[in-house]
């Protein structure tokens, strides 16, 4: 595992594919705006659709009021989250990181050591972490953490 991003460093580069079945990479969004990017177990589980639903309930808050793009990951497949971002009427991407690549990047740990980790980073415009959030349970406070954190960019 490699060391886990901190608060003031320069979130990562990476390139994924979506949901879409689009390459995109975080550097593509770098002097545009600012970006919340969560990493999440694993879709059509009970808190993860939890999750992703209230970033979706309040995505007009994220992309009206702080221009934020909403970036999911997780190492489910495209063709997954094509369905699980369909089934559920997800506004924003959803990358797949079939070998938790980019999880190991940025360090997300994993619960009792299976689980993949539940973790929330903003990072500001210029591209540096300004707000992290972890918790594996408290799927609510992802969305209010990030908020918060935007707020005060």
């Amino acid at each position: 595992m490699a060391e886990s991003v901190k608060v003031g460093d320069l979130a990562p580069n990476f390139a994924l594919f979506s949901e879409k079945d689009e390459a995109v990479e975080l550097q593509d969004y770098i002097g545009k705006k600012p970006i919340v990017l969560f990493f999440y177990p694993k879709n059509n589980t009970m808190l993860c659709t939890k999750e992703v639903c209230h970033f979706r309930d309040n995505f007009g808050e994220f992309k009206n009021i702080y221009d934020a793009e909403l970036i999911g990951i997780s190492s489910d497949s495209i063709d997954s989250h094509k369905e699980f971002a369909e089934a559920n009427n997800l506004p924003f991407t959803l990358l797949s990181d079939p070998d938790n690549d980019v999880r190991r990047e940025y360090g997300v740990p994993k619960t009792l050591r299976i689980v993949p980790g539940r973790v929330t980073y903003v990072i500001d415009k210029k591209g540096i972490v300004r707000h992290i959030f972890s918790s594996q349970l408290n799927y609510k406070g992802h969305v209010k953490e990030a908020l918060s954190a935007l707020k005060s960019l």
